[in-house]
This record gives C-alpha cells, structure tokens and sequence, in this order.
C-alpha cells in the first residue's frame, strides 16, 4: 500500500540539496539536484520502514487517496 511522507528540501549553501522529514525520524537525504535528492529519500524512506517492520515497530503515515496534489519538478 502506497503512503504519504512528506518531505522538506533545504538548499545548502554548498549548493546541494538536504531532503528531510518529520514524518518519518531518520530520513535524510542529500543529492546535487533536488530531484537527485528526492530520488535517495524515496530510497531511505523504504529501508527505514523496512527495519522498523522488523522490528514490529509501528510508523504512522497517511495512505494515498485516489485524488492528490504533487508538485512536478522539470528543469527548464
């Protein structure tokens, strides 16, 4: 079942990009672009609840509706 974690982008001064999010503790991320960024979070994200499964730890996130908003990065 697909879930909602929302994710916060940081730009670092160093001009990469710092994915992090309250919804699920541990989750960062860095990437050279945002969507780099977001791609790695993804990646985290499912190990994260993959061992706090095992560990028959509970994680509280929303489930996806059938109607969403999503904000699209296109580099232009």
């Amino acid at each position: 079942m697909e879930k909602i974690i929302n994710i916060h982008i940081e730009k670092l001064p160093e001009g990469l990009y710092l994915a992090t999010s309250d919804d699920l503790q541990g989750l960062v991320a860095q990437g050279r672009t945002a969507t780099e960024a977001l791609e790695i979070a993804r990646d985290v994200a499912r190990k994260l609840i993959e061992a706090r499964a095992e560990r028959a730890a509970k994680i509280k996130l929303t489930t996806i509706s059938d109607s969403f908003d999503y904000p699209l990065i296109v580099n232009a």
